[in-house]
């Protein structure tokens, strides 16, 4: 295996498993697992193309934290992507507000002005003599091998904040996406609970551009939420498996591509959520009718 190189190794039954390589699963696994949670109100709200928009949106900002600081540290570039990635969605909402386009015109015009811009500014950065600016190659294309343990740390936190903030209002933010007009006459804060959904979207998005980048990051929040939509209609369930399956890809995904030389994890774990998305949807109707 090719992450065999840094004479570390952590053991896992009878299995031997190279440190960076525990590293990158563990990544992947917190990312598959927060991510695919969240892609299930993502899908029941209908916003499956905001998590793509805000995922490119994110990017001018991860690109103008570097550009300020210099500074390669992850928890300040992601905070620079949740600023821009909340910045996007409230663009898709104003444009949606405040003009005649429908939201799928507003989410196109919101991702490709704000990737537009981060290769702008990119581009600006690489005629710099900084030495640490490959470090945006990374949340532009992905790249898991290169994660450290403070980076799945940082991933964890993050991850294990939107995790018990989607637990602890799971039935104001269930009431939100299904009826937001019952919910604003029962009195609650519809606005406030929603603008907390997407806050929560967005970091769940910020943690994954540095493992699967800004183009497959959508794949990683909406695949899972489909496949789950195929076992049931019931939202806990539906919740618990689609973060298994984001999980499992995850897991599985740096496996694989850990056994072939050059081979990028991202797509890899992409490929495989497709196929469970593919296995799902012609499976789970025959299973279910099976033992019905």
């Amino acid at each position: 295996m090719r992450h065999m190189e840094s004479g570390h190794y952590l053991c896992v039954g009878i299995t031997v498993i190279d440190y960076t390589l525990g590293i990158v699963i563990f990544g992947t696994t917190i990312l598959g697992v927060t991510a695919g949670a969240m892609g299930v109100f993502a899908l029941l709200r209908r916003q499956s193309l905001l998590g793509d928009a805000i995922a490119h949106a994110a990017f001018p900002g991860i690109v103008t934290a570097f550009l300020l600081t210099h500074s390669k540290d992850p928890a300040l570039l992601m905070v620079g992507g949740s600023i821009a990635g909340c910045i996007g969605a409230l663009t898709v909402t104003m444009i949606t507000h405040y003009s005649s386009l429908k939201k799928d015109a507003a989410l196109g015009i919101v991702l490709s002005v704000f990737f537009g811009l981060g290769l702008v500014l990119m581009t600006i950065t690489q005629k710099k003599p900084l030495a640490s600016q490959a470090v945006l190659n990374k949340f532009l294309f992905g790249n898991a091998s290169t994660l450290l343990l403070e980076d799945v740390l940082i991933m964890a936190c993050v991850g294990l904040a939107v995790i018990a903030s989607m637990i602890f209002l799971k039935k104001e933010f269930v009431l939100v996406a299904f009826d937001s007009t019952y919910a604003r006459a029962m009195g609650y804060p519809v606005l406030v609970l929603d603008s907390l959904l997407t806050l929560l979207l967005v970091l769940a998005i910020c943690i994954g551009l540095q493992t699967v980048g800004v183009v497959l990051m959508s794949t990683m929040l909406i695949a899972p939420a489909a496949a789950a939509r195929q076992w049931t209609y019931r939202l806990t369930p539906m919740i618990s498996i689609a973060a298994l399956c984001g999980a499992i890809a995850g897991m599985s995904g740096s496996i694989i591509s850990s056994m072939f030389e050059r081979m990028p994890t991202g797509p890899v774990i992409v490929v495989i959520l497709s196929a469970l998305v593919l296995f799902s949807l012609v499976c789970a109707r025959i299973i279910k009718r099976t033992f019905q």
